[in-house]
């Protein structure tokens, strides 16, 4: 998602474009607009900022929220299938991001100003044992994130990283409905998963004025599942 001086501009990534038409119309009159693409497609990130900045001569903030989860346990994948797997996974949840930072970051260096808010997740952390490509590549939006704070710092943009544990949400469903689903919300103290708003609510204070002093950390929202110093 951006953010433009008086509007917002969502992006979406495949199958979200329903969901992004029903945020669009509760925001109401404004100079709000929706792109959608193939984050996997570097031409198709070049071709958004192309029509973006013909739109908007700002960017604000940047969202970078899209990802994919592909099993590929290690015992038992085919060699093809965990290749795919791993090539798809660092491709949209690492490259892509990083594309879509690299077009923010030049529109932000110019106007000497913005947030990068880059979700991650417990798995860099914790492991992922049957989609280590996922936990490689959000480990991968941690290191990256972290080199563009101290780039982009001088320039008064800011950088900040979210870790959420699961949420409620389309990707996570398969896993929450069925018979893993209360083994997954009983690894927090809780007793259940993050909201979706809650993690919105995160990223809605990294994104206000005053936090630019966080730049570079990485917080975590997971409800104690897992913890770390």
């Amino acid at each position: 998602m951006f953010a433009a001086a008086g509007a917002h501009v969502i992006f979406t990534y495949h199958s979200n474009r329903v969901a992004a038409e029903k945020t669009l119309t509760e925001l109401g009159p404004g100079k709000h607009a929706m792109f959608q693409l193939d984050l996997n497609d570097p031409s198709a990130v070049a071709a958004l900022f192309e029509s973006f900045t013909a739109a908007y001569e700002r960017l604000d903030i940047l969202v970078n929220n899209a990802a994919v989860h592909l099993p590929h346990k290690l015992l038992e994948a085919d060699f093809e299938h965990w290749n795919t797997s791993w090539n798809d996974t660092i491709q949209a949840n690492l490259i892509g991001p990083a594309n879509m930072c690299y077009f923010a970051s030049k529109m932000m260096v110019k106007q000497k100003s913005g947030k990068i808010i880059n979700i991650s997740s417990r798995g860099a952390f914790r492991g992922e044992p049957d989609n280590p490509a996922y936990g490689a590549s959000k480990a991968g939006i941690n290191a990256m994130s972290q080199s563009l704070a101290l780039v982009l710092a001088p320039h008064n943009v800011s950088v900040h990283v979210l870790a959420p544990g699961y949420v409620s949400t389309e990707m996570a469903a398969d896993k929450l409905q069925g018979a893993s689903g209360e083994v997954i919300k009983s690894q927090s103290p809780f007793g259940r998963v993050a909201k979706p708003e809650e993690v919105a609510r995160l990223i809605a204070v990294y994104a206000s004025e005053g936090l630019e002093f966080t730049s570079g950390g990485i917080s975590d929202i997971n409800g104690a599942s897992y913890l770390r110093s």
